[in-house]
């Protein structure tokens, strides 16, 4: 590759064979304390299972503090979208945004690698990811 960054054109070229497939990450924090962010919860997780429904979430849910045991009020969500304006539309939905409880910061994600295996017990209903 030639000097400076490289280009999406030579990133994508690279690949070759891997899936290529363009997400948005909406990487979302507290603006001011987890007061607000909590009583935006009901509202926050109702708009996350509408947008699950719709097929706009890939995948979503809280990052942990580093104690792995409590939570700081931050979140990452994976959404399907058009281009980066229509990601940063989708992030500007959720209650948690336009409360203001919660800012957030949207960057493209290009998914190359890894697996997911899952597994559904006909019987019991059970599911398992991993």
């Amino acid at each position: 590759m030639a000097d400076g960054a490289p280009t999406r054109s030579q990133i994508l070229e690279a690949s070759g064979d891997m899936l290529k497939w363009q997400v948005y990450a909406i990487h979302t924090f507290p603006t001011n304390g987890l007061g607000p962010v909590m009583d935006n919860i009901g509202p926050h997780l109702e708009h996350q299972n509408k947008m699950e429904e719709e097929g706009v979430y890939i995948a979503a849910g809280p990052h942990w503090a580093d104690d792995e045991e409590t939570w700081e009020g931050e979140g990452l969500i994976i959404v399907r979208a058009k281009n980066l304006e229509d990601a940063r539309k989708i992030a500007e939905k959720d209650p948690m945004h336009s409360s203001g409880a919660r800012s957030f910061k949207v960057r493209p994600w290009l998914i190359n690698e890894g697996s997911i295996t899952i597994k559904v017990n006909f019987a019991s209903g059970k599911r398992e990811v991993s």
